[in-house]
């Protein structure tokens, strides 16, 4: 048996796999990884920042919008991004600075999801 060995992707639900990938392309810089068809119906769509292992799935389910998704993106500088965001017209709160950890903010997409952006050194 060989294991678990890594993570691959996580989800996120999407009212609508285009607009989620043209916020997720256009206004957080990421790559398509996957966009690929499948029986006419169904569309798997994966997107991820440039290099990064793991990979963002949109997934069609417009009941399941709006969450917490407890996902934390990686940045260099907390401050830098959190102004990029902003002036891209994301919709970005307060940039906290807490003894102890590292600098950090949420952000939400045009669904309502909610990300955090979490300064790595």
């Amino acid at each position: 048996m060989n294991g678990i060995i890594d993570v691959a992707s996580v989800s996120v639900a999407v009212a609508n796999q285009a607009d989620g990938l043209a916020f997720f392309t256009a206004k957080l810089g990421f790559e398509i990884r996957r966009d690929t068809g499948i029986g006419g119906t169904f569309r798997w769509v994966t997107v991820a920042a440039p290099g990064a292992a793991v990979e963002v799935a949109l997934q069609q389910d417009p009941e399941r919008v709006g969450q917490e998704t407890g996902i934390r993106f990686a940045t260099p500088d907390a401050q830098a991004e959190h102004q990029h965001l902003a002036e891209q017209g994301v919709a970005v709160e307060e940039l906290l600075r807490c003894p102890g950890v590292p600098p950090m903010f949420k952000f939400r997409d045009p669904d309502g999801n909610t990300f955090t952006i979490i300064e790595t050194s």
